[in-house]
């Protein structure tokens, strides 16, 4: 029973303490946690500043992708890693779903063959040219009489058969080379060139062409430390290239950019490197699979307009 009543008066007494203490923790406590709230307001305010500053990834959209004419099958399902440009690390920031009619065709070098010699040869023009006999001066009097000199007869010493006459047969520039091949061969050359640099690790896709400096040498050192080769070809869904990225470039013959809607095939082929942003990529799709969709002639022949 003593025991009991020493536990007792002892319980009691922490409990005295406990009451006169508590007004003086709760005091420090509500400073403590009003200075902690301050801090923790300053410092997502510095945040906040801190992403309107910087370049802001929309995550958001890498995840919710979806594609144009999806495939029956899940084995053709073809993915590939988002990167970015704003930092010089190669940091994945998502993955996104390919479409298997464009980005994975199965390699055809004759078609890639026949757009390649069809780009070199319509904006080609041969200004070769050579005069005829009409053309040269002189030769407007008949060398000698017609009979009786004992030498072939000629009328003009303009002749082509002569030394310093007129060309009969010779090239009358300029000559164009232009022709268009089919629609369809077109639409496949880009489908084949996109899965050949996908399929070789040629083909990169990132965010935007968003870089925090205008320095070219952070561009070859980006291109650098991720292996992207010597020549480098970026697209964008549109011509507007943000100036720093513009700056950048000017100073880099190598490395060039252009819109989605000029995306060729030799262009592809001429660049070790292409590097598409996620809207490069939609719009490519958007435009290919209304092509290989749409229910108008694909094969048609091509017609100059009026």
């Amino acid at each position: 029973m003593a025991f009991l009543s020493k536990g007792v008066h002892s319980m009691w007494r922490s409990t005295k303490l406990l009451q006169t203490l508590l007004p003086q923790v709760s005091q420090s406590f509500l400073c403590s946690s009003s200075e902690l709230s301050s801090t923790s307001n300053s410092e997502s305010e510095s945040s906040v500043s801190l992403e309107s500053g910087s370049h802001v990834i929309d995550t958001e959209r890498i995840r919710n992708r979806k594609l144009l004419y999806p495939p029956q099958h899940s084995c053709d399902r073809i993915q590939s890693w988002v990167s970015t440009l704003s930092r010089l690390q190669d940091d994945k920031v998502g993955i996104i779903d390919l479409h298997p009619s464009i980005f994975g065709v199965h390699p055809r070098l004759d078609i890639i063959h026949e757009n390649v010699k069809w780009q070199q040869k319509f904006r080609n023009i041969d200004f070769s040219r050579v005069r005829t006999r009409a053309e040269m001066p002189g030769g407007g009097r008949k060398p000698w009489r017609q009979k009786g000199t004992g030498r072939a007869r000629h009328g003009s010493i303009r002749s082509p058969l002569w030394n310093k006459g007129g060309a009969a047969k010779g090239p009358r520039g300029p000559t164009s080379n232009f022709y268009m091949l089919p629609f369809g061969i077109r639409v496949l050359g880009l489908r084949t060139a996109l899965s050949c640099k996908l399929a070789q690790n040629d083909l990169h896709i990132v965010d935007s062409l968003y870089i925090p400096a205008e320095d070219p040498e952070y561009l070859r050192d980006l291109v650098k430390s991720r292996a992207w080769g010597y020549s480098l070809l970026l697209v964008d869904d549109n011509d507007e290239v943000p100036q720093r990225l513009a700056n950048a470039l000017q100073q880099i013959p190598e490395y060039n950019v252009m819109p989605a809607y000029g995306l060729n095939v030799y262009s592809m082929l001429k660049h070790e490197t292409v590097v598409l942003t996620l809207s490069a990529v939609e719009k490519i799709e958007e435009r290919l699979l209304y092509h290989l969709h749409r229910s108008g002639c694909v094969q048609q022949k091509f017609r100059l307009p009026l």
